[in-house]
């Protein structure tokens, strides 16, 4: 199995990302939101947003593997509901804040906050790879995080299936399929060269979410 960042596909759309509207100084989630939160959905939602604020502003210095397994513990408390249970749609890519405040989540949107924990923390985009694979001992879809820490290097996975985070190569009982990020859209080697994949829908459901995104965050911060 092959995990590559070679065979970048060119997308049409720019992807931005709101992060960088929080990128140059500390994170800060109001006291009024953290009230609001704490009303609308207890006590502990708003205790997650107070932790999920303090591990972004960990001091960006500290070595990208650390990084890697503080986000991973965190975002893998969060309890894993269908998209149909917990929203009422078969495919629903949840923001971060959407994620904690309702405790539940499935496998896009971990992986989806644990790529913007990251960002935030310093970790640059280039490193990182939001993954489609097929889990084949599931005979599922399923999505990852992949972390590349050199161009020719094998990533490293962040799953919620699994607690540890383990090279590509120990993740045989995953094949992937596509990865993007906030900057394109690449094909793993097995599906062969230069075919898109997926764009129309689900860069639409990547806009839409960096939408969403930005409009929390004007709210909240």
């Amino acid at each position: 199995m092959q995990w590559t960042r070679k065979l970048r596909v060119k997308t049409a759309i720019t992807l931005f990302s709101c992060w960088a509207l929080v990128a140059s100084a500390a994170f800060e989630i109001s006291q009024q939101i953290l009230t609001h939160v704490e009303r609308e959905y207890g006590g502990s939602a708003r205790e997650r947003l107070e932790r999920w604020q303090k591990l972004l502003n960990t001091p960006k210095d500290i070595p990208d593997e650390r990084k890697l397994m503080m986000v991973n513990a965190f975002f893998n408390e969060t309890q894993f509901v269908p998209d149909i249970k917990h929203w009422g749609q078969e495919d629903y890519w949840a923001t971060p804040v959407e994620l904690l405040v309702t405790n539940g989540g499935d496998c896009e949107d971990y992986s989806i906050a644990k790529y913007f924990a990251l960002r935030e923390m310093g970790v640059p985009d280039d490193k990182l790879r939001i993954t489609y694979v097929k889990a084949l001992k599931l005979n599922q879809a399923h999505m990852v995080l992949a972390y590349y820490p050199d161009q020719d290097k094998e990533p490293l996975i962040l799953d919620n299936l699994i607690q540890e985070i383990r090279s590509g190569s120990e993740r045989d009982d995953l094949y992937p399929i596509y990865s993007f990020n906030g900057d394109g859209l690449w094909l793993s080697k097995q599906r062969g060269l230069g075919k898109r994949v997926g764009q129309a829908n689900r860069l639409d459901q990547w806009n839409d979410l960096n939408t969403r995104m930005l409009q929390q965050l004007q709210t909240r911060l």
